[in-house]
């Protein structure tokens, strides 16, 4: 199996993209937007969350088999997280 060389200039590009979108949100989060603050700060960190998984994680040079494969399992652990927490939550007595 022939490996995927990637030089490191590739490597400080995503390490600066990766400080830039940081300090977006950072930023981000001084300003109010009301309710829609959870969902730009979640759409920032699904970009760097995908920035990682795609080059540090090398997805981007895998097979498409592969990339599959890690997506349905990362899918179904957090079906599983979603489900028991949802399970904690719905069966905890109301405090009043």
């Amino acid at each position: 199996m022939s490996e995927h060389i990637v030089s490191s200039r590739l490597y400080y590009t995503i390490w600066i993209v990766l400080l830039v979108l940081t300090g977006l949100t950072a930023w981000i989060s001084t300003i109010n937007l009301g309710p829609l603050n959870t969902i730009v700060a979640l759409v920032i960190a699904s970009g760097k969350a995908s920035i990682v998984a795609l080059f540090f994680m090398h997805l981007k040079y895998t097979s498409e088999k592969h990339t599959r494969t890690v997506v349905i399992a990362s899918l179904f652990w957090v079906g599983i997280l979603f489900v028991l927490s949802m399970a904690d939550y719905v069966t905890r007595a109301t405090a009043r």
